[in-house]
């Protein structure tokens, strides 16, 4: 029997044979209340970023802001000594990152030797923000046996030129999820929604585009202002923008998991936010509030936890 999701406007959600349930992920370092959750306090996942604090592209969004809340790792050396530190420390999984290239690429061949390394030999759970792929990347990430990689996908060219300042086209973006998809490589493909100073354009393309695959999971993050960057001061699209995306996303993709992740507006946009992707019946969501979780099991879902980094969760019926 299919079941349904209330939903506050809009059509109701159905997914058939599906239980009704949300992985929540959680990290390490944020305490909640042990009625919901008490975790070890060393699974989560670390990012570090093997360009340290540099990025060529500077995009309006981010201006490298985000960079400089990771661990540098900027030799694979140091990547390799980082591994070692968390595996010494409980850690599960490592989310490798870096600033772009002039072309949208991140400058991730040195470190693949060092990946595959630490995959095999340590044990931990690899997970690469890509930035866009070619196929030479794309076979040393297989190699790797890497567990996701992490492709923001962008929907329209005026977003990738303005926002990201890159020459390119919608079809890059295909064609870093095609090179990917074709060696197998686990993809969690990230949708950010009002990406375009703070406006919807082009996410419903990017989520078409996606569908044509065969992804491991879609992350959908929301646009956050981050002070000091181009985009500071534009605000975000409401929540119910938002709750209608979430929808569409999940009668696109019944049968794989659909997510919340990391970033998104804060205050009351969150909690609004929030509450619409536990009733459009979102599969997972990270970072949620207290009151989040108190909903959840106040609309009787099945609920999980996890310290990973969301991009790990398990298929669907699994």
């Amino acid at each position: 029997m299919p079941y349904y999701n209330p939903i506050a406007s809009g059509k109701p959600v159905f997914q058939e044979g599906r239980p009704r349930s949300c992985t929540f992920f959680l990290p390490a370092f944020r305490r909640y209340d042990p009625t919901f959750f008490q975790g070890k306090g060393t699974c989560g996942t670390v990012a570090v970023s093997v360009t340290g604090p540099e990025c060529r592209l500077r995009c309006k969004h981010c201006g490298g802001r985000i960079l400089e809340n990771m661990r540098p790792a900027v030799t694979p050396e140091a990547l390799w000594q980082e591994a070692r530190q968390l595996q010494a420390r409980g850690r599960q999984s490592l989310l490798v990152s870096g600033g772009a290239r002039r072309d949208g690429t991140v400058p991730l061949e040195p470190f693949l030797p060092v990946l595959k390394t630490i995959r095999s030999e340590m044990g931990l759970k690899i997970l690469v923000h890509t930035g866009l792929v070619t196929p030479a990347l794309a076979d040393g990430l297989a190699a790797a046996g890497i567990d996701a990689a992490l492709l923001d996908v962008i929907g329209h060219e005026e977003t990738i030129r303005q926002v990201y300042h890159l020459p390119l086209s919608v079809k890059d973006y295909e064609a870093s999820l095609r090179h990917l998809t074709e060696r197998n490589i686990p993809v969690a493909p990230h949708v950010v929604l009002g990406l375009h100073f703070g406006r919807f354009l082009g996410e419903e393309r990017a989520l078409e585009m996606i569908g044509k695959y065969p992804v491991k999971t879609v992350v959908l993050v929301g646009f956050r202002p981050i002070a000091g960057t181009a985009l500071a001061g534009c605000l975000p699209p409401a929540p119910e923008e938002f709750g209608a995306f979430f929808q569409k996303a999940r009668r696109l993709f019944p049968r794989i998991p659909v997510v919340l992740g990391c970033e998104r507006p804060l205050g009351a946009h969150r909690r609004e936010t929030e509450r619409l992707a536990l009733e459009a019946g979102l599969d997972g969501m990270a970072f949620p509030l207290e009151k989040t979780l108190a909903r959840a099991a106040a609309l009787n879902l099945h609920i999980g936890f996890q310290e990973d980094c969301c991009a790990l969760i398990a298929p669907c019926g699994a």
